[in-house]
């Protein structure tokens, strides 16, 4: 080794005395510096040199790539895996790293036609040695990955070695598997349910020897072809664990035409994988690719990518297709349970698309939830044109609960329950808040406002101006106890509540004065009658008057619907209370009017408890449809 370093050496000497010699003097005055600096230069060696400079260069070179041609034939003609033997693999990466070290160190005089020949060879050398490494690199992939392989159930075949991220190293547990050829399955990762493990996707042994191939390669200039090997194997097995959770590979078309029952199914299903997806299988093939490549930063972010893309853009495709879908006011849920996905896995996007090559994926994640923001605003602006476009046709028998205000009420109760869902969406809008509310707030008061308007329409249906008013009082009832009840009350506040509730009361005061005014009126006495005789015959006709407007009152309002209990009892008391007294003292003059009194019992057909069962027997019509 020593005679052949030092015939190199000689031969690196002649060659830049040839190449900075302009002419025969200058490149002997460079042979004598030579000759001055080192005794190995002598101008004998050199002289020899200079009558055969070329042929033992030459020789040198071809000698040792001889050598290493045996070595590289005989590994690439092997049938069995190189890798199944340590010491075959050890020698097969040493004989690479002599053709390597052999190509350096030869380049620099490559414009010497005998050694650029001999350079020539040893390049095709090299790309033998190179793809009979990418098949072995491919098969300790697929083999390691098999390691930790699946029963035909799908689940882990004996025990898992999942673990935290650390670099601790456990030992590896091989299992049995069926290499046959036609039944391969490709190994998932197993069911897991805790969202922040960080599984080993091969054996450690597995990732050192990928490792020392990967550096090969990358070292030899075959890094695409590396990578690509990677990838591919890696890829696969990606995909395959997003089918084995559910996830159906659908264009946005195929989820556009999904009965909506199936796409609710398939978002539920959507949901878990991308949390495994994101929290689990991704960052582990980040670590796998880190420790694949260590020290090729560059090679480690571009396989990555590849690895991830497909199933990365699977899974936003998915979530931009629910984005840009239909925003009829029912799927705001599903909707909102995308939207908040996406949201607590943006951390995840950012830390694992951190590098350069997997910004695109980052950019698209930041883009595709914000679309779902924009989706949920134009799902409450669909909503209000339902509002809007509801008609006022039939009327709700008995000035009943409307179902546009069940409908809406329930709606925003259960939206409320994501409030800080919503009041994240509404900030993103362009909208400007009020300095005492959020947009989120605006946004339900003008839902709000627009059901109130509505229903005012709706009441104009009745011919009964009392039973317009137990329509209003029935549903304002019933929006401001859905709004006290729950969040949608926090948004739009006590104000609010209270004045809602005044207008409730102003309904009421409405239907008393429509309904039993005129009647209360009929009870008070003309002192201006002249003599008994005509105050009594006022008295006799205005109690005649007062028993039908009663009855035909009664019998029409007990039929009338007041949902609430609390208001159906106020409604009640406040009609005793206004009639009663009134009544009472009525017929107690009428009977002490002379001889008319004494007949009083033929005009009077209601005592003062049958004026309170009567009233009583109010607003008894169906409740259905409260809730």
């Amino acid at each position: 080794m020593a005679e052949n370093g030092e015939e190199k050496l000689l031969a690196v000497a002649r060659h830049i005395a040839k190449t900075l010699g302009h002419n025969e003097s200058m490149a002997d005055d460079i042979l004598q510096i030579f000759s001055n600096f080192d005794g190995r230069f002598s101008r004998e060696k050199l002289a020899e040199g200079q009558a055969g400079e070329d042929g033992s260069g030459v020789s040198v070179l071809e000698r040792a790539l001889n050598s290493i041609d045996v070595q590289i034939s005989r590994f690439v003609a092997a049938d069995q895996p190189i890798w199944s033997d340590p010491s075959d693999s050890a020698s097969f990466l040493d004989t690479i790293d002599e053709l390597v070290a052999i190509i350096r160190e030869w380049s620099p005089l490559a414009s010497e036609k005998p050694i650029g020949v001999c350079l020539a060879r040893a390049d095709d050398m090299m790309q033998q040695a190179m793809f009979r490494i990418e098949e072995e690199f491919r098969s300790l992939m697929e083999r390691g990955a098999e390691s930790f392989g699946l029963n035909p159930q799908g689940d882990a075949g004996g025990g898992t070695n999942h673990r935290f991220d650390s670099e601790e190293e456990e030992d590896d547990n091989d299992r049995d598997f069926n290499d046959g050829d036609d039944n391969i399955q490709i190994p998932v990762a197993q069911p897991l349910t805790d969202h922040d493990l960080i599984i080993d996707a091969l054996p450690s042994a597995t990732i050192n020897d990928l490792h020392e191939m990967a550096k090969r390669m990358l070292g030899a200039g075959f890094g695409k072809m590396c990578s690509h090997v990677y990838s591919a194997c890696r890829r696969e097995f990606l995909e395959e664990s997003l089918s084995r959770l559910g996830l159906q590979k659908l264009s946005i078309e195929e989820v556009h035409k999904m009965p909506w029952q199936e796409l609710e199914d398939e978002i539920d299903r959507w949901i878990k994988a991308a949390n495994v997806a994101l929290r689990i299988l991704f960052p582990s093939e980040r670590r796998l690719c880190d420790r694949v490549f260590f020290g090729f930063s560059s090679a480690a972010d571009l396989s990555f990518m590849e690895v991830c893309r497909g199933s990365t853009i699977q899974l936003l495709n998915f979530a931009d297709a629910i984005a840009i879908g239909s925003r009829s006011p029912e799927r705001l849920f599903k909707v909102l349970d995308v939207f908040e996905t996406m949201r607590d896995l943006m951390p995840e996007f950012e830390s694992v698309f951190s590098d350069q090559f997997c910004s695109v994926l980052r950019n698209e994640a930041v883009t595709i939830w914000k679309r779902l923001g924009e989706s949920i605003r134009g799902i409450f602006m669909e909503l209000e044109n339902l509002i809007r476009r509801d008609p006022a046709k039939a009327a709700v028998p008995g000035g009943g609960l409307h179902p546009i205000t069940r409908y809406v009420m329930n709606y925003l109760r259960a939206a409320c329950r994501s409030r800080q869902t919503l009041e994240l969406v509404f900030e993103e809008s362009n909208g400007v808040p009020s300095k005492d509310s959020t947009l989120l707030t605006v946004q339900m008061s003008w839902i709000m406002e627009l059901l109130e308007s509505n229903l005012e329409v709706k009441s104009k249906v009745y011919k009964d101006p009392a039973l317009c008013y137990v329509f209003l009082m029935n549903n304002g009832r019933y929006i401001v106890q859905k709004v006290k009840d729950g969040d949608l009350g926090l948004l739009l506040g006590d104000d609010w509540i209270r004045k809602h509730n005044a207008k409730v009361r102003q309904y009421h005061m409405n239907y008393q004065r429509s309904s039993w005014n005129k009647m209360l009126g009929l009870l008070k006495v003309d002192n201006t009658a002249s003599g008994m005789n005509g105050l009594g015959k006022t008295m006799k006709e205005k109690l005649k008057q007062f028993n039908i407007q009663f009855d035909e009152t009664c019998k029409v309002h007990s039929t009338w619907v007041v949902f609430d209990e609390q208001l159906r009892e106020e409604l009640k008391i406040s009609l005793a209370r206004l009639l009663v007294p009134a009544y009472g003292n009525f017929i107690g003059r009428f009977q002490n009017l002379g001889d008319i009194g004494k007949n009083a019992d033929r005009y009077i057909k209601y005592g003062v408890e049958d004026i309170e069962a009567r009233i009583n027997e109010l607003f008894k019509g169906t409740t259905t449809g409260r809730k």
